[in-house]
């Protein structure tokens, strides 16, 4: 039969004698055996047809046990329709437990399933959460100072409480301070590991106060250079006030003892980065630029003559660390727990990069090659990571890093776990990620690219290729003769002065942007690139067939480079990278207690799914970015239960923001997920956003963890006018800045009963 999936409407799937003689069916009949485990749970069917309840199971309908040992219905087609989907769910004191598996799917003229069925709920019917996922500048409450801080976690806990959700998410919260500007607001570039944000440092807390606080909190978005200024200025004053008694108190005492380790680095970076005013350590005077244990305990000793600017992050540490702590004791005494996020990578202008230098490859970039985020791919301009030096002590510097997260954290989200798989690795003199490379991986060798029908021609597969004839597709009618020379039979090459992209950015970032990114697209005119650890061993060139390069290859070429691109990036490391994997991890997930989800999204090597599996590390699932290439959107009630289920991430749009992003995209949406018919609506109405949020919702995953703007997105009443402001990230903008904060303060949502009342009986419906 054909798939509702495929067409619409129903009227097309059978000539209209048999539908008539389907109609004439009067009932639809079910006995069914299902592992109900005590007498007080009960057996319902719910589905997509409003007799069905519409998928809310309050208006579940019940099954009989009359006919014992079986479960039985007897449904009236009349009230169904011609199609529609179900379910069975068993309900307990307020608990709902969905069945297993797919949606089950009734059509009036197919094949029913009827008299003796099995529905399989899982064992022992798991628990399941729900959470609000929101950065901590994000926050606002009537007590901010233009950025949310970790006092406003307090009111965001009793927000998750009203509405009846377990988990608050947030984003990497370590110390960004290296411009005090808002370049610092992206917060994976941390100048620490270990140290918090001086930002989310709640200033009124400690006795703050003035018309530019309230002037900066009223702003719509984080003024992220003024709220900078204003809370340094209060820092410096109240440490010269207040900060020697401080230190002297025996609570100070026993958090520096607790975390002494880190501490002094950390204060000792921060006082060279101020006098130096960069935190480009490189630049620093010729015996401060290299780390030593002796030039530490010099700075952080009482004699130095400017231990006052040292001790000023003791304190200013010690102020972050016990607002955090009391936050989660409270949001903890509510039964809410706090979900952290540790970066995969390390900034280069880093306490770690400056300290533990032999523990990071400086002499490349990490990033990660293209996917849904960046047709470039990614270049995050990070140091990669020296694993086979991490091992030599058991990778105690991530146990060192997991560890100090469980002082505030039950759950944490680890940023691209496939970093732990394999890199993606690119050239320091690369700006966009296209000329990356895996690493590890097994390039291929001079020998084995003839054996295997394409032998190495370097001139051709590994300079760009760049012919008049296709010179207008980049340059369009700007003039390219400034940057190449003419070789010969209309072939040209890069100017030295423009050979690599980091030398075109130089001379054009600011000057012509055009031919700038004209520049770029021509280095990546290569079909191979040279690792530059093993030469004679090459990396096929990442989505090398959208170039002009692969184009004019013949189409045997073609049939070769494609049997050796598939075979490179989708089978032929498989088994060495999950090796590598389980190498690392399970030390470090067994480091504390804290529940591990793993950000897997992206170019996903089948090893992934299983190593997380037998780590019990979560996955992640957003439904417009399936897992299975084969689909365009996942189903939420095929997610697995290992999994943390959610509508989208910092790094993607709102779900009101994607929809309107490709109106081809979201009417197929609208017809094959969300079983609508007809044309869908320009704008997502707040009623098929509680429809989407109650898909999440009731999906198997044992954690549905959502953006707040998601879940706002329901009320039209409530929710923001403008979507786009709603945005936290673009990934494709390298230098994008992170401001977007919540446009209703936390004390204006606490007292949004009908919102709040909502939520709280959508969350109790699904069982979470």
């Amino acid at each position: 039969m054909k798939n509702i999936y495929e067409t619409s409407p129903f009227a097309t799937f059978f000539p209209s004698e048999k539908r008539a003689a389907c109609r004439a069916k009067q009932t639809l009949s079910f006995r069914l055996n299902a592992p109900v485990q005590r007498p007080s749970q009960r057996l319902y069917i719910v589905g997509s047809a409003e007799a069905l309840g519409g998928w809310d199971v309050e208006k579940a309908l019940p099954l009989s046990i009359d006919t014992y040992p079986y479960w039985s219905i007897v449904l009236d087609l009349k009230t169904l329709g011609e199609v529609f989907e179900y379910k069975f769910i068993v309900k307990e004191n307020g608990n709902v437990w969905w069945e297993d598996g797919y949606n089950r799917r009734y059509y009036l003229c197919g094949e029913q399933e009827s008299e003796h069925i099995e529905a399989n709920f899982r064992g022992e019917f798991g628990w399941k959460g729900a959470g609000v996922a929101i950065p901590v500048f994000s926050l606002r409450s009537s007590q901010s100072q233009g950025i949310g801080d970790f006092v406003d976690l307090k009111k965001m806990g009793e927000w998750a409480v009203a509405t009846g959700q377990k988990v608050i998410q947030i984003l990497p919260i370590n110390d960004t301070t290296m411009t005090r500007t808002w370049k610092d607001s992206y917060p994976y570039s941390s100048i620490s590991i270990f140290a918090l944000n001086p930002m989310y440092l709640s200033i009124v807390e400690l006795g703050a106060k003035g018309e530019e606080i309230e002037r900066l909190n009223a702003l719509e978005a984080v003024d992220y250079d003024a709220v900078c200024a204003l809370k340094w200025d209060f820092i410096r004053k109240e440490y010269a006030r207040s900060g020697k008694r401080t230190l002297k108190t025996k609570a100070f005492a026993a958090f520096f003892e607790a975390n002494k380790d880190w501490l002094k680095d950390y204060a000792s970076f921060c006082y060279l980065r101020d006098k130096y005013q960069t935190a480009y350590f490189e630049k620093w005077g010729r015996s401060e630029k290299k780390y030593s244990k002796k030039l530490v305990e010099k700075l952080t000793s009482e004699n130095f003559e400017d231990y006052g600017k040292v001790a000023l992050y003791y304190w200013l540490q010690y102020h972050l660390d016990r607002q955090l702590k009391e936050s989660v004791a409270y949001c903890r005494s509510l039964g809410v727990v706090l979900k952290g996020d540790i970066p995969i990578g390390i900034s280069r202008d880093s306490v770690e990069a400056w300290s533990d230098a032999r523990l990071f490859n400086m002499n490349c970039q990490a990033g990660a090659p293209p996917d849904d985020f960046s047709a470039d791919g990614q270049n995050w301009g990070f140091p990669t990571y020296n694993w086979e030096e991490m091992a030599k002590d058991g990778y105690a510097w991530w146990k060192r890093r997991f560890e100090k997260m469980a002082d505030y954290f039950d759950l944490y989200r680890i940023d691209h776990i496939l970093g732990f798989f394999r890199i993606w690795e690119i050239p320091m003199d690369s700006v966009v990620g296209l000329l990356g490379y895996f690493n590890p991986a097994m390039p291929f060798s001079y020998e084995e690219l003839a054996q295997r029908g394409m032998p190495m021609n370097r001139d051709r597969y590994l300079l760009p290729q760049i012919h008049h004839n296709y010179l207008g597709e980049f340059f369009g009618d700007e003039d390219w003769t400034p940057y190449l020379d003419y070789k010969d039979n209309g072939y040209y090459a890069l100017k030295p002065a423009y050979d690599t992209q980091r030398k075109i950015r130089e001379a054009l970032e600011g000057v012509n942007e055009k031919a700038m990114r004209a520049l770029y697209g021509l280095t990546g005119e290569v079909l191979f690139v040279e690792d530059p650890r093993k030469p004679g061993y090459f990396h096929p060139r990442i989505s090398a067939q959208l170039t002009k390069s692969y184009e004019w290859l013949s189409d045997w070429e073609k049939e070769r480079f494609n049997d050796l691109y598939n075979d490179f990036f989708y089978h032929r490391h498989n088994d060495f990278w999950g090796a590598l994997a389980m190498e690392k991890l399970p030390a470090l997930v067994e480091a504390t207690n804290m529940m591990c989800c793993g950000e897997d999204l992206g170019m996903v090597p089948d090893c992934v799914g299983p190593v997380m599996q037998n780590l019990g590390i979560l996955s992640l699932e957003v439904q417009r970015m399936p897992k299975d290439p084969t689909i365009e959107f996942g189903y939420t009630n095929r997610y697995p239960y290992a999994c943390v289920c959610t509508t989208g991430s910092h790094d993607t749009s709102t779900i009101r923001g994607w929809w309107r992003e490709d109106r081809a995209v979201s009417q197929k949406y609208y017809n094959d997920i969300l079983w609508k018919q007809g044309p869908a609506p320009e704008e997502l109405g707040g009623e098929l956003c509680r429809t989407i949020v109650n898909n999440h919702l009731c999906s198997p995953a044992v954690l549905t963890i959502l953006p707040l703007q998601d879940w706002l997105a329901m009320d039209e009443r409530l929710r923001k006018a403008d979507v786009d402001s709603e945005r936290i990230n673009i990934p494709a903008i390298p230098n994008h800045y992170w401001r977007y904060r919540m446009h209703l303060p936390l004390e204006t949502l606490l007292a949004e009963s009908e919102l709040n009342e909502a939520i709280k009986a959508m969350v109790k419906a699904s069982g979470r």
